[in-house]
């Protein structure tokens, strides 16, 4: 399988279908955008118009003038790898994208790019921005990711964009994710989908889309996903809605859209190896829960004015209210004075978000300008209680005592800001991208509760953060099937209300639980380096190579005390420089993808970070403090593989009938606590390596069309039923290999890891009605 935005025969110039907001973010190629007469040299280029999200409208720009190796799949193909979602699909098929699950369930996935994150978990640094349909998805009050808000039967296309564009504003340190959904006349005809399997999973997906009028459009789509979970009380269900209606004419469009996400998710987290030995289905404490119910309404337009100058706009309004429910180990307890073994943590968070979005754009002569401005605002509420109980025979915790309020804010966040980006036609086989972007954003958190409550906390903060972000490429077309790009970017992201919250060390949070009174924090400002090449070797065998380098200054990080608690703290300078090759050929009966990653991802300044359960901690002069261990330049960081291969195929065995392969391998990678490589396990006191090893997976797909519209589809993963782990942390573990709770005097330190899930095979029906022929 190939990217379809990289597909091109020689001879031929050929443009992604992107959402113009993906084409903004190819370091300064904006998407708004339009058409322009090229000189007859280059006359036999072929382009492929992209439908507009933000800003809105047809904008056309040729692949060959994409200062950036950028990826993009459309929903045909996300279909052909049966992907449960996006993570799961990204994981699979996409050059420097790997996936920790360190939840444990198939919607709570950290998805990694280039060494930068995307993931639900509180304390991850996040360093990538995801946008659907102008939208920007990462939550205001910790930037991360809910992947089972983002609706998987609606989506249109996606775009990866690597690199700190400025035209994504916050956030966008390591690239962005731009996601659009389908429309009535773009994907008419409705389609009806069931699918059961391993692990207890059952799903249903509906969608209808059609034109109304002669201008009209209306799509509709719904998802409903229920699974018991392949580890011990990991039961999870997924809702969502999705419905888009519009009207398209020669000089305006407008559409309304309205996505609606209901879950219960459960992600029993990391086990220690110890127990995992045992029985790879054993969870640490319980319950471990994260319900979510979110709106998302927004309003995409745009209008020509004249004189070539055309208007788009993007409004939207978000409501989000999360609840978790988490069972842990009571830091407490010391099997003396006090007998309450667990503690039930439960959290409370609303988020109210609106924004808006107006850009102008114009083609003047050699170039192609456009000129925006952006506002974003979010208030937030949050509330945390603890109740103290007892552990079961199952680690679940039953409290014993009232719940107690530990923490009550109220939070603010404000962002505005202008940009600009012009395209510039240097030669015909020449241009040169300029961007940049300003924000100016603020963030503030009230403490609610010592003024109502009497709480004896002091959470009230505030910072201020403003920052000018440019950006420049460059494309040389050296010949019609050769192709020379690079670039410089720069980014940033504004601390959000949580980390602001909890970022003293003398008062640890228990994520994402608990807020303190705590030291600023500085802006992180990623600038990245990034050139290659990519061409064609035959008709349809097509090649990229591209090699890239980001350094985060003032980079952000949780740092743990091994279990939920910790604190949020710059840590100096970071890099992630690294190396993609791929090679790819579709033909007709058989077609097939290689990609090849390299990650070095390291710290550049020496750093003190807490790690208790690590062997070395408090040995190092540079870092005597108790459970300290000495970060120092060039110290790899954890939870990322340095090396990856993927390869995919597809045979096509007759009309209807396919079998397609998706082999991935990874190297091994550090654990979270064991940054400074220095983890001896004695077999005593300290157990487990430090890393976690290098595995490779195989799944296998096939597809048959049975006629009148009707498919069958099926998948195996993990063919080979392989036992890995995708990330892994250093903590203290107070179970033996059975789950049964020792005494505080025989806790010992240990690794603890997320486990991979075994064989599966799930078997679906489809069919189509009402659409074009296939």
């Amino acid at each position: 399988m190939r990217a379809p935005c990289l597909r091109r025969r020689p001879g031929t110039l050929s443009s992604p279908r992107l959402p113009p907001l993906a084409c903004a973010a190819l370091l300064a190629c904006h998407p708004t955008l339009h058409a322009q007469a090229q000189p007859q040299q280059v006359a036999a280029v072929q382009t492929v118009t992209v439908v507009g999200t933000t800003p809105l409208g047809d904008k056309i720009v040729p692949l060959d003038q994409v200062p950036a190796n950028l990826q993009a799949a459309d929903a045909a193909q996300m279909r052909a790898l049966q992907s449960l979602n996006l993570p799961d699909f990204m994981g699979a098929q996409l050059p420097s994208v790997t996936i920790n699950q360190t939840q444990g369930n198939p919607y709570q996935m950290t998805l990694n790019y280039r060494g930068f994150s995307a993931s639900p978990l509180l304390g991850l640094p996040q360093g990538l921005s995801v946008y659907l349909d102008g939208v920007r998805m990462n939550e205001p009050f910790g930037d991360v990711v809910n992947w089972d808000l983002i609706p998987q039967q609606a989506l249109s296309d996606m775009t990866l964009l690597p690199g700190s564009n400025p035209l994504f504003g916050l956030n966008t340190l390591g690239g962005a994710l731009v996601l659009r959904s389908k429309s009535g006349d773009t994907d008419p005809g409705g389609e009806v989908e069931v699918q059961g399997g391993s692990f207890g999973r059952r799903s249903v997906d509906l969608s209808y889309g059609r034109k109304l009028g002669e201008h009209g459009h209306l799509f509709g789509a719904f998802s409903g996903f229920d699974e018991d979970g392949w580890r011990d009380f990991s039961p999870s269900r997924v809702r969502q809605i999705f419905l888009k209606g519009g009207e398209r004419q020669a000089d305006q469009r407008w559409d309304l859209s309205l996505a609606h996400g209901d879950s219960s998710l459960v992600g029993n987290g990391l086990t220690p190896e110890s127990m995992l030995a045992v029985d790879r289905r054993q969870i640490f404490t319980r319950p471990d829960e994260t319900r979510h119910q979110a709106t998302l309404l927004t309003l995409n337009a745009s209008r020509l004015l004249g004189g070539g100058l055309t208007l788009s706009g993007t409004a939207y309004l978000r409501r989000l209210n999360a609840h978790t429910l988490n069972g842990d180990l009571n830091d407490d307890y010391d099997g003396v004075d006090n007998l309450n073994t667990g503690v039930e943590n439960r959290t409370r968070t609303t988020d109210r978000s609106q924004g808006l979005t107006l850009q102008l754009s114009q083609t003047r002569g050699a170039h192609q300008l456009s000129l925006g401005a952006a506002w974003d605002q979010a208030h937030n509420t949050f509330a945390q209680t603890s109740a103290e109980g007892l552990l079961d025979a199952t680690r679940g915790v039953v409290p014993t005592e009232d719940a107690k309020v530990d923490a009550q804010i109220r939070g603010s966040q404000r962002t505005a800001s202008v940009y600009a980006s012009d395209l510039i036609t240097l030669s015909p086989a020449l241009h040169l991208t300029l961007s940049g972007r300003y924000n100016h954003t603020r963030v503030r958190t009230t403490d609610v509760g010592r003024a109502d409550l009497g709480l004896d906390t002091n959470l009230d903060g505030q910072g201020t953060y403003a920052k000018f972000n440019p950006a420049a490429g460059l494309t040389w077309q050296i010949s019609p099937a050769l192709t020379a790009f690079g670039g410089f970017s720069q980014g940033n992201r504004a601390p959000s209300p949580i980390e602001l919250g909890c970022s003293d060390p003398a008062n640890p949070c228990v994520l994402p639980n608990a807020l303190q009174s705590d030291p600023p924090l500085k802006q992180v400002v990623a600038r990245t380096l990034e050139a290659g090449l990519r061409g064609w070797l035959d008709q349809d065998l097509q090649w990229s190579a591209s090699a890239y380098r980001t350094d985060n200054h003032d980079d952000l990080l949780f740092i743990s005390n091994g279990h939920a608690a910790g604190y949020f703290t710059n840590v100096g300078t970071t890099r992630r420089q690294g190396l993609e090759l791929s090679l790819s050929q579709d033909a007709d009966a058989f077609d097939w993808r290689l990609a090849y990653s390299l990650l070095d991802a390291t710290f550049r300044h020496g750093a003190c970070l807490l790690s208790d359960a690590n062997s070395s901690a408090g040995s190092s002069d540079a870092c005597p403090g108790e459970g300290e261990i000495a970060v120092r330049p060039g110290d790899r960081m954890a939870g990322l593989p340095r090396h990856s291969l993927k390869l995919t195929a597809n045979v096509h065995l007759r009309p209807g009938w396919t079998v397609g392969a998706q082999f991935s391998a990874y190297s091994s990678q550090r654990v979270q606590g064991n940054e400074n490589g220095q983890q001896q396990p004695d077999g005593v006191d300290f157990f487990g390596s430090g890393h976690v090893g290098g595995y490779a997976l195989l799944d296998l797909t096939t597809n048959v069309a049975l006629g009148h519209g009707v498919e069958v589809f099926a998948k195996v993963a993990n063919v080979f039923d392989r036992r890995y782990a995708t990330g892994g942390s250093l903590a203290q573990n107070p179970f033996d290999s059975h789950g049964q709770l020792l005494p505080p005097d025989q806790w010992h330190n240990a690794q603890f890891a997320a486990p991979g899930a075994p064989r599966a095979v799930w078997l679906g029906l489809r069919w189509r009605f009402d659409g074009p022929p296939t």
